[in-house]
């Protein structure tokens, strides 16, 4: 495989993940949530199974596609399933376990990479990630579907059993209130099903009556603010640099340590995991902005000692810089925005919020995956391209500091942007 069939090969998932991201919220807000994550398991079985056994670049391109198609939709309802079922008090700890799974993933991925990288081993390495979708599959016959989408569609009976499935013995009575919205205290069934029932709504109607696509979201004038704010912080997700050190340490960092790169990179995602895992409780208690803020500090001053330590060929600020950059991604920018779609929007319109906020990611990666070896080069390949991504992340910093709310104990969207609840 030529440099550019490899390029082409790496970046072509992304634009599965696109797909996948604009077409599952819609599917997720009409279909369910349960049956879309069951759905996506089937692109995770068949695209790593094409992609080990190809024939040619052509289908392990497919394959690739396919395999993105899966996470693009995993990664928009995944998020939405997580803060449906979470606590009210613990939604930021929950939901930093797509994060923490999606870590999980490129830990085993860098390890089988690392102990399989020699003769057709390669194919081993992607029949894997098949059986994991397999596995997957298997699972999501034995959890049942989101209570607030039940609601959603008037399924009010089987809500309340769901919902005291999930909580055990615990009294569950309204824990939830405004359209399924989660607050804090005792309030959740009792607003979640309304009185005598009926799902809890001031217009007496149901979200799924006025569910909202992808076209309608940016029309409305409730919403515009926070597809611009889960959009910002999704770009800032990939903009601040992470996928260059994901994908691109070994090569980064092999001309000032060329024996010891590929170790430091399965370092990189094992110390990935273990901060998020970490650092998981502090949205909850610090807030969602504040996470945000501190994690897009910690990553510009770090990019800056990145780029400063390979410039000037000082190991050892090289190697620190690039733990504590990892680090600082996973503080925030790593768990955060997948929970704020949730948080920013009522259930009409979070399918379709969390697709544009998941598109803008997938655009971001690609756009690193493919621009950040070439800028990387015209840059004399010296770690000035750190600079870059040190100034993009005081742009993000400057933005979220002034447009994202915090969303850390509020009950609603309403009560986020501050605006009054309307009964018409």
């Amino acid at each position: 495989m030529t440099s550019a069939q490899f390029s082409v090969v790496n970046a072509i998932y992304t634009l599965g993940g696109l797909i996948g991201a604009l077409s599952s919220g819609p599917l997720s807000t009409h279909r369910g949530r349960l049956l879309t994550m069951r759905i996506t398991t089937i692109f995770f079985i068949t695209g790593p199974l094409l992609s080990s056994l190809a024939p040619s670049i052509t289908v392990m391109a497919l394959g690739r596609v396919i395999s993105g198609i899966g996470a693009g939709a995993a990664l928009v309802v995944v998020p939405i399933y997580i803060a449906e079922v979470a606590p009210p008090k613990s939604k930021g700890l929950f939901g930093a376990l797509t994060q923490i799974t999606v870590n999980t993933g490129i830990l085993i991925a860098q390890l089988l990479g690392y102990f399989l990288s020699y003769g057709n081993m390669w194919r081993i390495v992607l029949a894997v990630a098949g059986m994991i979708g397999l596995v997957q599959c298997v699972g999501l016959f034995f959890i049942p579907e989101s209570p607030q989408w039940l609601v959603s569609k008037g399924r009010t009976k089987l809500a309340k059993t769901v919902l005291t499935r999930i909580r055990g013995d615990k009294n569950i009575e309204s824990e939830v209130e405004n359209d399924g919205t989660a607050s804090e205290g005792e309030e959740e069934t009792e607003a979640l099903l309304g009185e005598e029932g009926n799902p809890a709504n001031p217009s007496n109607k149901k979200p799924s009556d006025f569910a909202l696509g992808i076209i309608d979201v940016v029309r409305h004038p409730d919403h515009y603010k926070a597809i611009i704010a889960v959009v910002a912080v999704m770009l800032a997700q990939q903009l601040c640099g992470i996928n260059s050190i994901v994908m691109y340490s070994v090569s980064t960092l092999k001309t000032i340590i060329p024996t010891t790169a590929r170790l430091i990179t399965v370092a990189v995602g094992a110390l990935n995991l273990i901060a998020t895992i970490a650092f998981s409780p502090l949205s909850d208690r610090l807030g969602r902005k504040v996470c945000l803020l501190m994690s897009i500090a910690g990553m510009g001053i770090n990019a800056v000692l990145l780029g400063g330590g390979i410039l000037y060929g000082v190991k050892a600020l090289s190697v620190i810089a690039t733990l504590l950059f990892v680090a600082s991604f996973a503080l925030g920018l790593g768990p955060v925005p997948f929970t704020l779609a949730n948080e920013l929007v009522g259930p009409e319109a979070v399918g379709a919020v969390q697709s544009w906020a998941l598109a803008s990611n997938w655009i971001a990666t690609f756009l690193v995956a493919q621009f950040f070896p070439i800028l990387d080069t015209a840059l004399g390949e010296n770690g000035k391209v750190y600079f870059v991504f040190a100034g993009l992340g005081a742009v993000f910093f400057a933005f979220v500091a002034w447009w994202v709310p915090e969303t850390r104990g509020k009950k609603d969207a309403d009560e986020v942007w501050g605006r009054e609840r309307r009964e018409d």
